[in-house]
């Protein structure tokens, strides 16, 4: 598989999207569509893959938690999505960019004719200038919010798949810490970061620990299995912190950036 050089796809989580009380942060998403505008403008092709259409449907909605039954989960979805991609166009297009939306489900991963037709419109937005924004078809497809063999994992795994179908050179997973820790920062003060891990092995899974933050499902976990289906394709990927989307400069340059996982020559 030949990779595009200058493509990157980017994924950010529900942490970053939102506060802390999951209204939209405002700021952190004038400052992400600013940083990827710019480097659209330097001539780099963006893919956007985006979480967080639950919470912000479940904030919306004036609901006091999210949302336990399957039906209400779809429905803040499907609203949610509404206001992730009404935020997005508003926001990118302060810095004169175009974006689209992508939903995806398992089944259009998983049928050989669906992935030629999606990498064809891919390379047809990118060829053009548009920014697609990607997501998991939460309101149609349960498997991807409930089941325990659910393909994507709180878009991490969906944004290394996203990569794979683009030909992605280098994939970029915003979260809510700057990488990966020898220890979990949020208990070990002094817990180091890591600045480059060659394989994902079991003494690296086990350094994941457990789920993610209060408003998304993912954590570091499904980060590293995001890692690992990237870097068998050659893919370098890095784990950033979501709130420094400026780091994305840093790691585009070859310089330190949270935590590389260098894909593997193919």
């Amino acid at each position: 598989m030949e990779l595009h050089e200058k493509r990157l796809v980017v994924k950010v989580g529900t942490s970053t999207v939102t506060n802390a009380a999951g209204k939209p942060d405002f700021r952190s998403l004038r400052r992400l569509a600013e940083v990827l505008s710019d480097l659209r403008n330097q001539g780099m092709e963006i893919v956007l893959v985006s979480s967080g259409a639950i919470a912000v449907g479940t904030n919306r909605l004036g609901l006091p938690e999210r949302p336990r039954l399957m039906g209400m989960k779809q429905a803040a979805a499907a609203v949610g999505q509404c206001r992730l991609m009404y935020w997005y166009d508003r926001f990118f297009g302060e810095y004169d960019r175009t974006i689209a939306q992508i939903l995806l489900n398992a089944e259009d991963i998983g049928q050989e004719e669906k992935k030629e037709n999606l990498t064809n419109t891919f390379d047809a937005l990118l060829s053009m200038g548009v920014i697609p924004v990607v997501n998991e078809n939460d309101s149609v497809s349960y498997t991807e919010i409930e089941s325990e063999d659910r393909l994507f994992g709180d878009n991490d795994r969906l944004s290394a798949v996203t990569a794979v179908l683009c030909r992605a050179r280098r994939l970029a997973i915003l979260s809510d810490i700057d990488g990966l820790y020898d220890a979990d920062p949020r208990f070990h003060p002094g817990a180091r970061l890591l600045p480059r891990v060659e394989t994902v092995d079991e003494a690296v899974k086990h350094l994941a620990g457990g789920a993610g933050s209060r408003r998304g499902t993912g954590g570091m976990r499904t980060k590293l299995q995001a890692a690992e289906i990237a870097m068998a394709q050659g893919i370098d990927t890095v784990i950033l912190n979501g709130r420094k989307p400026e780091r994305l400069y840093d790691f585009l340059a070859g310089r330190p950036a949270g935590t590389l996982f260098p894909g593997r020559a193919r």
